[in-house]
């Protein structure tokens, strides 16, 4: 029995992604005000997160619904590395450790992956999408905020094995729509997929302190003070 999967998870979590994204440190990144320390702190918890839900894709890419939409021209891992290197130096491994937000997501990833695999789908379906759908865009913010040049600590944001990213992203929903999952496994799905969106956002409040510090209060009021509505499978932030 297939499920429109894809709609249910677009429609399900609106009000999950608009309160993400209206989340101080994003609210900021998104009107171009991105601060270095906050930013690279950032960029080393979402390492665990994808190192996480990489691993364990690669170790169910056999799982009969996780095989559905097993894609590793999407993976982060490598393109996060290479931005680690550039903000924290050769030596990055020793200096970047997951954030207690992020150990908790982490964790999370780690759970469902043994107790109940088809809901890796939500975390993948959170993360991946908004890379694709938002990845220029946050590229060029993260440029223009930090005077980032020559691809420098951006790569995060390039998919070089994808060349349409539109196309690519139905594919996507198809694949989601065929899993071979019931009604009540969807519902799991979209309740996870909320429950993600809850974790990014502890993991992007966390890093309110040092972008408060640099900026001053009173900016940061000013950019955070109205809030807009977002869309799913829009940015957030580094997604």
């Amino acid at each position: 029995m297939s499920v429109n999967l894809a709609t249910m998870l677009r429609e399900g979590t609106k009000k999950s992604h608009t309160m993400a994204e209206n989340t101080g440190f994003v609210a900021c990144f998104l009107k171009g005000t991105v601060e270095k320390k906050s930013y690279r702190t950032l960029v080393s918890n979402l390492y665990f997160v994808y190192s996480a839900m990489e691993a364990e894709f690669e170790r169910l890419k056999d799982h009969p619904v996780l095989s559905k939409v097993y894609f590793p021209v999407l993976n982060r891992k490598d393109s996060l590395e290479r931005d680690l290197q550039y903000y924290f130096g050769n030596d990055w491994k020793s200096q970047v450790q997951p954030s207690i937000a992020t150990q908790a997501y982490v964790d999370r990833i780690h759970a469902v992956a043994g107790e109940a695999p088809e809901l890796l789908v939500a975390h993948a379906y959170t993360r991946y999408l908004g890379d694709l759908s938002g990845g220029q865009i946050l590229k060029k913010i993260a440029q223009n905020g930090m005077n980032l040049v020559d691809g420098n600590g951006t790569a995060f944001y390039e998919f070089e094995a994808i060349d349409d990213e539109k196309a690519f992203k139905n594919t996507y929903r198809a694949a989601m729509d065929d899993l071979p999952i019931d009604q009540a496994a969807a519902e799991r799905i979209v309740e996870e997929a909320n429950d993600a969106f809850g974790m990014n956002m502890k993991m992007f409040n966390e890093l309110e302190g040092n972008l408060i510090k640099a900026i001053g209060m009173a900016l940061f009021n000013a950019l955070t003070r109205r809030r807009s509505r977002g869309t799913t499978e829009q940015p957030v932030a580094a997604s």
